[in-house]
């Protein structure tokens, strides 16, 4: 840094520094900004401070960077940054310019300052009624390292390896997301074909569930066989060669009558009807019930 000192700005305000940072942030408007915060960024990346010191090149935004690093203060020391406001105020967002401090000396401070003077980098020193505060880079490196230092005790509880782990059981693996994963899959798998078969109809029911009882199944009906004397009674088709035969026997026979005399077709007393033929000598002849009148007097 002290080997910067006497350099001075190009012609529109063209500078090393400006270049530096535009480059690095890949903008070319800082080519030719007010460069007294882009000088001490520059300084801070060449030396391996960045880290503790920031790279800005807005001052206002630089101050509330220490501000949010816990390392703002209103005491100067070496090496702390130092930031004015030329009307006097004290709050961070109206801070116009920024130095480094080289030394304390009562109530001034020794400091190397960058576009001072409208172009150079040189020396000050300074009253420190403008100041409105100190940014300091060796607070902001012990606070990076506490925080290190919580976080490496942050690292979860692990338990000590137990002898005979490298032998473990195969049970041991149905605890394993692995075997969970494919547990949740199979009962998946088997759940969607339940439900595949209910809709389709080819569920069955279970045999201790009750349900509705099935009708016994119908008796076969018995054939009809049919009455040789029935001659219209419909039969089984007759097996070649019993065709004449079944003919004939159904054909009707004639009925033979005796011939019609006439003369015996007349009127024939009572009692004529009876046999009048004599019985048998040796058969005891039986004896006729007399009919009673109903109006005879027993």
């Amino acid at each position: 840094m002290r080997q910067e000192l006497g350099y001075k700005e190009k012609s529109g305000q063209l500078t090393k520094f400006g270049q530096w940072y535009a480059d690095r942030v890949q903008d070319t408007q800082y080519r030719d900004a007010p460069w007294c915060d882009m000088f001490l960024s520059w300084a801070a990346n060449k030396s391996g401070l960045s880290d503790y010191v920031g790279e800005f090149a807005w001052t206002p935004s630089h101050a509330a960077w220490f501000i949010q690093q816990n390392a703002w203060s209103r005491r100067p020391e070496p090496g702390a940054l130092v930031f004015y406001d030329w009307r006097g105020g004290k709050s961070y967002k109206g801070i116009d310019h920024v130095g480094i401090v080289e030394r304390v000396e009562g109530r001034k401070i020794h400091t190397i300052e960058a576009n001072v003077d409208r172009v150079w980098l040189k020396r000050k020193t300074r009253e420190t009624d403008k100041v409105v505060g100190y940014g300091i880079p060796r607070l902001v490196k012990a606070n990076l390292e506490r925080l290190d230092e919580i976080r490496s005790t942050e690292r979860p509880f692990i338990s000590p390896p137990r002898s005979g782990d490298a032998h473990g059981s195969p049970l041991d693996l149905l605890g394993t997301p692995p075997a969970l994963l494919a547990a949740m899959v199979l009962m998946t798998i088997v759940l969607s074909l339940r439900v595949t078969g209910r809709r389709r109809g080819t569920h069955r029911r279970l045999p201790w569930l009750p349900g509705p009882t099935a009708p016994p199944p119908p008796s076969p009906p018995t054939p009809r066989v049919p009455s040789p004397r029935n001659p219209f009674t419909p039969s089984r088709h007759p097996a070649p060669g019993e065709d004449g035969a079944l003919q004939a026997k159904a054909q009707p026979q004639p009925r033979t009558t005796a011939p019609t005399d006439r003369s015996a077709m007349a009127r024939v007393p009572a009692g004529a009807g009876r046999s009048t033929t004599k019985p048998h000598p040796t058969t005891k002849p039986r004896p006729t019930p007399k009919r009673r009148k109903p109006y005879d007097a027993s």
